[in-house]
């Protein structure tokens, strides 16, 4: 509360929109805080009303209200559990914006249609929490699949929710591609990056980049449009390249593959001041056997598996479909625990 009051002071100010990406910043951090007040005072409320209907329940003896008061508390304490897991959000880029950046593996069509599968799945995730998301690229395999895509994610504590993702995802299934029908394993990396915040100076020099342009394809190499509006940006010093072809103006694009670009490059910096940045990079292994974080089985059962947290869930359909929460709060909550045990 007393951080808020702070706030509002500041933003009373004459001269607070004298600086107006730091006005931003106030404003968003005002918003952030007071729907975690809000979120409290909402819990404390429905906390008094329940003690209200206690007491009335023994004042009049009536015993029906106390089946209203069951059902009262079992709600709160999933909306305590709620609040709990949000307070975990706390590391510096948790409540920003994010780019997920899905890649195949090894094998072909096999591991390029399961990153395909993992596109559709985290775009459900982000329709069913809410988010905004775009895919801002896709590199289309060659007979099925994708070989890679980025998608930026953009609401409250994206980055904090998603980081859970960062890894490798096994799949193991019989291959829709195998005239044979035989079991195959397939792979797919998944990285995720904040958005770096407006006011963070993320220095790119013009003659630090290369700039290619080329006409956009999906599937089949079926153009897109007939113009060249996709780009590739290349940052010679770093070596990281990154791509936009989702929309139809090269000048759209180039501002998409900046913004990616620019948190690449923030989050490079900050793993070189910070261990906790260089032990969450740790976690991008090579694509392959062994390095998984979690493994998806179609077959001879059913099952989806967190090798880190050991959840498991039976309805893989579910998951596939954009059902990930389980898996990300149990993450959390064991990252949180990992970091206080290290402290």
């Amino acid at each position: 509360m007393k951080i808020l009051e702070t706030l509002d002071e500041t933003i009373a100010q004459p001269g607070f929109w004298d600086d107006n990406q730091e006005a931003q910043k106030s404003l968003q951090n005002r918003s952030a805080l007071q729907r975690q007040v809000e979120i409290w005072k909402n819990l404390q409320n429905a906390s008094d009303d329940i003690g209200a209907m206690l007491e009335l329940s023994e004042e009049e003896n009536d015993p029906s209200l106390l089946t209203e008061v069951q059902a009262s508390l079992t709600e709160l304490d999933g909306q305590v559990a709620e609040a709990e897991f949000k307070a975990l959000l706390s590391e510096k880029n948790d409540f920003n914006n994010a780019f997920v950046a899905i890649n195949s593996g090894a094998g072909g069509t096999e591991s390029q249609d399961w990153a395909d599968m993992l596109l559709r799945m985290y775009l459900r995730w982000g329709d069913r929490n809410g988010f905004k998301t775009e895919v801002l690229d896709t590199q289309y395999g060659d007979e099925a699949g994708i070989k890679s895509a980025t998608i930026s994610f953009s609401g409250d504590y994206a980055f904090g929710y998603l980081k859970a993702e960062i890894g490798v995802h096994r799949l193991v299934r019989i291959s829709p591609f195998d005239s044979n029908k035989r079991r195959h394993t397939s792979f797919a990396s998944v990285f995720v990056y904040p958005e770096a915040d407006d006011d963070i100076e993320v220095d790119v020099k013009e003659e630090d980049l290369k700039v290619d342009v080329y006409r956009a394809s999906g599937p089949g190499g079926q153009g897109v449009n007939t113009t060249d509006s996709a780009v590739r940006l290349t940052h010679v010093p770093s070596g990281i390249v990154v791509q936009c072809q989702n929309e139809r103006s090269q000048h759209k694009n180039k501002a998409s593959a900046m913004k990616v670009l620019k948190a690449r490059l923030y989050e490079m910096e900050q793993e070189k001041m910070d261990e906790e940045k260089k032990e969450m990079e740790k976690q991008k292994k090579k694509i392959e056997w062994g390095s998984q974080i979690r493994s998806y089985v179609l077959h001879p059962y059913q099952l989806v598996k967190d090798l880190r947290t050991n959840v498991e869930v039976g309805n893989v359909d579910a998951v596939l479909d954009g059902e990930l929460d389980v898996f990300i709060q149990a993450f959390l909550r064991f990252n949180s625990s990992e970091t206080g045990s290290a402290a």
